[in-house]
This record gives structure tokens, sequence and C-alpha cells, in this order.
């Protein structure tokens, strides 16, 4: 009887954005745990020199790197792959909000246009990075993956869009599973400091204090950088006939659900001489929502997060220490991603479509 994989010592994988935040950590996880599968990554390189606290490059895990653009594929790089992990995306919603036709095309149409190629050639398994973001500003119900969808930016909008008619693709020989992951935080060998608990890390560190813009009271689920690593391998080989050829699921755990007030209390403990201030006077935050992540728990009991709020800011703390890291100004640092990008136009390498200026593209 055929399987809908390859043995793991025949397998080829295809991680496209692997050189962003979350995809150092998704490579070493699948080379652990498919030490002789080929692992290629694709990437068109935009953060590619962003590294952070690490001598080895994430990349020399790989069997092969292809710096490319997933909006410019080549049907080739396709031939007898059996896995595809999307997680190329513009990734947050300063990026989305500047850069709103190039989300769409990124997120959600490469993705589709990648898909059906993939499914063409044989590809089994697509794995898509989704986002819990789809539910937008919300009541204080946990948000469960039948719940209506509320997308309040275009990164969201991308998602759902993608999510939709990644669905209408699947088959017995081609399954999706779609990762609506809480909102990523921790230490990566590319780190991102425009994320909410990696912000006040930062912020704590350098100033001895966080100054919550909002009232404090929006909801967010959280998860470690590392464990959306063990959501990808488990999405890799989850077993379509107990959970479906095509599946949408929140990916995180009930424990990181916290209110933006609480998630910096927990920073103001590790980090010693921090104060936190609180906008009473602050406008609504729209995007509140918290999530309930059973089905996850249910489907994936041995890919579980394993790493805790605390544990997650103790060692975001000492890996910025250990970089020595004393950027008061670190918003408009490197370590933002929005700021490399406005660098690599501002001195002409991109267009403002987010294409190299060097490379012809359709």
């Amino acid at each position: 009887m055929k399987t809908l994989i390859k043995t793991i010592t025949q397998m080829k994988i295809l991680i496209t954005g692997n050189m962003g935040y979350v995809g150092p950590g998704v490579v070493k996880k699948l080379r652990e745990s498919y030490p002789n599968a080929v692992i290629i990554g694709y990437d068109t390189g935009f953060f590619a020199s962003n590294l952070t606290n690490t001598n080895l490059l994430p990349e020399s895990k790989l069997n092969q790197q292809i710096f490319a653009d997933v909006r410019n594929l080549n049907h080739e790089v396709l031939d007898d792959i059996d896995v595809i992990v999307y997680l190329a995306a513009i990734s947050n919603d300063p990026m989305g909000n500047k850069f709103e036709d190039v989300t769409m095309d990124v997120n959600c149409h490469s993705a589709i246009r990648m898909a059906k190629i993939g499914k063409e050639k044989g590809v089994k398994s697509f794995v898509f990075a989704s986002s819990c973001s789809v539910y937008g500003e919300a009541d204080d119900h946990a948000k469960v993956e039948s719940d209506k969808l509320n997308p309040l930016t275009a990164y969201a909008r991308s998602k759902i869009a993608a999510e939709e008619e990644l669905e209408s693709l699947v088959n017995n020989h081609f399954k999706v599973t779609c990762l609506r992951f809480a909102t990523a935080c921790g230490f990566s060998d590319r780190l991102r400091l425009d994320l909410v608990i990696n912000d006040f890390v930062a912020g704590a560190l350098v100033s001895k204090k966080i100054d919550i813009l909002s009232d404090g009271t929006p909801w967010r689920p959280l998860i470690n950088v590392l464990d959306m690593a063990r959501a990808v391998d488990w999405a890799i080989q989850r077993d379509a006939k107990t959970s479906g050829n095509f599946l949408a699921v929140n990916t995180g755990s009930n424990e990181w659900n916290y209110q933006v007030k609480e998630l910096a209390q927990v920073v103001s403990e590790v980090v010693p001489g921090c104060k936190v201030s609180v906008n009473q006077d602050a406008p609504p935050d729209k995007r509140s929502y918290k999530v309930n992540f059973d089905l996850f728990k249910k489907l994936a009991p041995n890919h579980q997060p394993v790493f805790k709020l605390k544990f997650t800011i103790e060692d975001l703390y000492e890996q910025l220490m250990k970089m020595k890291f004393t950027d008061k100004n670190f918003r408009n640092s490197q370590l933002i991603r929005l700021n490399v990008i406005n660098e690599l136009q501002k001195n002409s390498h991109l267009d403002n479509t987010l294409f190299w200026n060097w490379i012809k593209h359709d």
C-alpha cells in the first residue's frame, strides 16, 4: 500500500521563507526529525544578513538554499518535492499596510500558485503558516476554528484568502494544513523585535521601562517560535484519515492567552528595575482576541508547546545580554523588519513592489 509521503530517508522538503524569523527553528527541527531527508530552502533573502547571536549559519543544515522570490517561481524547483512548508510572507501589519498588494501576492496568490503546481507534480503535503489574527476584534469568547472570521488588516486578509483557496485544492493525494499560529515570540537566529513580547523585553532591558500604548486590556494568544517549528513537524506527518485532507487549526496553547498588561508584568518580574506604565486614556485596541486551542491539543498531543512564558522571556533577556544589546532606539534599527525593507529600498536594492532591482521578473 502506497503511503502519502515517502519514507523519512527518501523525503524531499521545500521550505519557503526559511531565512526569516521562524525559518531557522523550522530548519533545525526538521533536520532533527528527518536526518536523511533532502531539505531545500527557498527565500528571496531580504533578511539573510540579519543574524543574531549565532556563529552557525542556519542554512548549513539544508541540502540546498535557493535564492528566489515565490512570485517568480521556476516550476522545476518543485520536481520530486514531497512536502512544501510555506513560511514566505510579508510578515506583519506595518509591512502589510505599506505594501498591501505585495502582501496579497506573496501571502496568498503565490502560495496558491505553488500549491497548484506542486499538486500537479506530485507534492503530497502543503503546510501553510496562517495566523490567529484572522479572528480580529472579538469578545471574551475564545475563538474556535468554526467561529466567524473578522480580519482587520491586509496581513490577516491575505492569510484567510489563502486558506479559502487552498481548501479547494485538496484530495486524497494532496493534503493541506493551515496552522493558525498565535503571535510569535522568543529568540531566533534572526531575531525580530517588532513583536509584543520581544519588544517589551528589549525595552525593559535598555530603558528599564515598558510603555503600553493601549490600556493594556487587549488579549493576545502567543507561541514560542520554537514551538511553531514543532507544529510544522506535526503538520508534515499528520494523518489525513483522522483530521481530514484539509485542516485549518488554531496553533498554540490555551495557557498562552494573555492580556497585554499581564505580559508586561511578567517581563518586569524578569528584568531588574523595570517599571510598567499603561495609557489609561488610550482608545480601545480592536486587535483583541482569545483563542481556543483544544483541537490542536487533541490532534497533536505529542507536538504540544513545551516552552513557558517566563522561560521565553528569561531566554530573550539572556540572549540580548549576550549580544551586549544597549540600543534605546531599537525601534528604528535593523531588528525591525519594516526598517530592513525601507533601508533596502533607500539604497535602490528593491523596487516599489519589493523585487530586487537587478533581477528580471514577470
